[in-house]
């Protein structure tokens, strides 16, 4: 049986799970949440930086994403920094959405997966 690896697993999520080579990461939010959109998606961008690298990938890896943001008018604010983290070439497949958050504070979260 193939080893599933789990990144501090929690009673309802881990912030990542690692199985054949695959890497699904938790949906990312921001710790500050008296940032604005930029600020969160800053955090957000760096949370996932560290995760990757906990399990030995990085954002070129990158198969897909998952974005919600509180505000659909946040998008080109959320995008510039996404378009400037990403390795150029090297985008995921993607969908952006506006959705109702856990907290009203969370502007943005995002969930990517990567292999190895």
């Amino acid at each position: 049986m193939s080893k599933i690896l789990r990144t501090n697993a929690g009673p309802i999520l881990s912030a990542a799970v690692e199985y054949h080579g695959f890497v699904y990461l938790q949906g990312c939010t921001a710790q500050d949440l008296d940032k604005d959109v930029t600020g969160q998606t800053e955090e957000v961008l760096a949370q996932i930086d560290e995760l990757l690298e906990l399990h030995g990938t990085d954002k070129t890896r990158l198969l897909t994403a998952q974005i919600w943001l509180k505000h659909i008018g946040d998008r080109p604010a959320m995008n510039a920094l996404w378009q400037a983290w990403l390795p150029e070439g090297l985008a995921p497949a993607r969908a952006c959405v506006e959705a109702n958050m856990a907290d009203d504070k969370h502007l943005v979260e995002i969930m990517v997966t990567a292999c190895k």
